[in-house]
This record gives structure tokens, sequence and C-alpha cells, in this order.
């Protein structure tokens, strides 16, 4: 990947650039291919049916997870890194969630239901939703165990050990809370399905702004530290702020008095 300008490739004809554009076409075209080949097998992983009663608290109230699907059949988790007490949320989380809102009125069209999940009270929830500006709905799942049960939240005892299940495989402790993406089906019992879930990288998908990027010469530019959206991406609101992102995707201004963070709570 073409990191800066100062790895420029050759300048060539126009003839010549075709020729290297319909070469890599052919290979666009079977990555297409292959991703339309991995979203069938991913619709035809088998189902868990989900026999707990997990009950979220919302703006409206609380409802069971059978609510959230409203009149629809399918239901997209976004799990959002915001824990108890945390006063803001996770930069990259935030990234994501800022292409949320244009996309829910064509969901809610195609049968398809999406909520936002974190286990902060609804409280700080609601108060983070507002500085944002953002829209969709975000349930807290403070008062159950879902977020423990989605392996996107971590015990003490757990954390504790210095090591985490996530992503389908024991790794090194990094935060309370991390992120990604659960899919659920319910039928016309209304018996609720876990189909599907994603984690780490496997939820860039839906970042709408890294599909951009991946079109330009720099492409993501992400050159360090932590070689992720860590190294630019801020919350929207706090692009012209000195500061850093830490490793567990947590802000900390340049100056301690800047921070709404507390990120060394």
């Amino acid at each position: 990947m073409i990191t800066n300008l100062t790895e420029r490739p050759n300048i060539v004809s126009r003839a010549e650039w075709l020729a290297a554009r319909k070469e890599l076409l052919l290979k666009e075209k079977q990555l297409t291919r292959q991703r339309d080949e991995i979203n069938r097998q991913r619709r035809a992983l088998p189902w868990v049916k989900v026999e707990k009663n997990y009950i979220f608290d919302g703006p409206n109230g609380q409802q069971s997870l059978a609510d959230l699907f409203e009149d629809r059949s399918q239901l997209i988790v976004s799990h959002f890194m915001l824990g108890p007490g945390w006063n803001e949320g996770c930069v990259g989380c935030s990234f994501r969630s800022d292409h949320v809102d244009g996309a829910v009125t064509h969901l809610k069209h195609h049968d398809v239901s999406l909520v936002t999940v974190s286990r902060a009270p609804l409280a700080e929830i609601e108060a983070f939703k507002k500085r944002m500006g953002w829209h969709f709905r975000w349930l807290s799942s403070y008062s159950s165990d879902f977020n423990y049960d989605y392996q996107v939240s971590f015990a003490k005892k757990e954390a504790a050990t210095g090591k985490v299940y996530y992503n389908y495989d024991h790794r090194d402790f990094v935060s309370e809370e991390l992120s990604g993406l659960s899919v659920f089906y319910k039928d016309e019992s209304g018996d609720v399905f876990h189909t599907y879930s994603t984690y780490g990288r496997g939820d860039e998908m839906v970042d709408t702004t890294y599909m951009y990027l991946d079109l330009t010469p720099k492409g993501r530019n992400e050159t360090g530290p932590h070689y992720s959206l860590g190294d630019w991406v801020r919350h929207h609101d706090r692009y012209d702020v000195a500061g850093v992102v830490d490793a567990g995707g947590r802000f900390v201004a340049a100056h301690a008095e800047d921070s709404s963070c507390k990120c060394s709570e």
C-alpha cells in the first residue's frame, strides 16, 4: 500500500495506464466474486437459539432482545465500547457510529433493525449520544449478561489473568470493553437465533470512510504508532484538540485539564 507521496508510481502514458488498470480490474472482479462467496457462506452458517432473556435499558424503558427487532425479522447489534464511568466512547466505535444514521432508514425498509448496545448506564449513553449528535437507537446492557456472553465485555477476574476470550481466541487483555457486530434472526413464533458475530477488523466493512480512503493514492495512510485508525481518527468534534488515542481506543488529551476521557481511571 502506498503510504506517502514519496512512493509515487511511474508516470506513464494514458495507454499504459489503461493496460495496467484493466489488469487490476480482473483482480478486483475476482475479489468481488470471492466476497460474494464468503457472504453466501456467512448466510449458510448454522444458528444458535438464544435461550437467555436479555433485558436492555432504553429511552422508552426496558426491552428484551426480541423487542429490539420491532416489526422486522433481522437485527444487527453494534457493540460499542462505552463502559460504566467512561464519560465518552471509544474513538473507533465513534468513527463507525458516524456512518450509522444514514443507513438506518434503508435497513428499516429491507427487514433489518440496527441498534447500538453498550454496558454503560443509559444516562451516560444518552449524554455522549447528545454530544455526538447521533439519532440511532442506543441501549444499555448494564443490567444483563449480554456483553459478557457475546465476548465484548470482560469481568475483572478474567482481565486480571492478562488474557481474555475475544474474536474466537484467547488474546492479551487490552480493555474491559471491546467492539464488534452481532446478528440475530427472529422467526414467526418469536424465537430468536444468533446467526453471526464479527470482531476486530471484521467490523471495518461498515466503516464507509475506509472504503473511500482505499480508493485514494495514500490509502488509509496509517503509519504508526498503532498502524490502525488510532493513528488519525478522532471523535468528530475533537479533530482540533491535541491528543492521542491509547491502545484501548480512548482519547487522551495533550493536557490533562483538556480531557473529559479520564482514561487513567
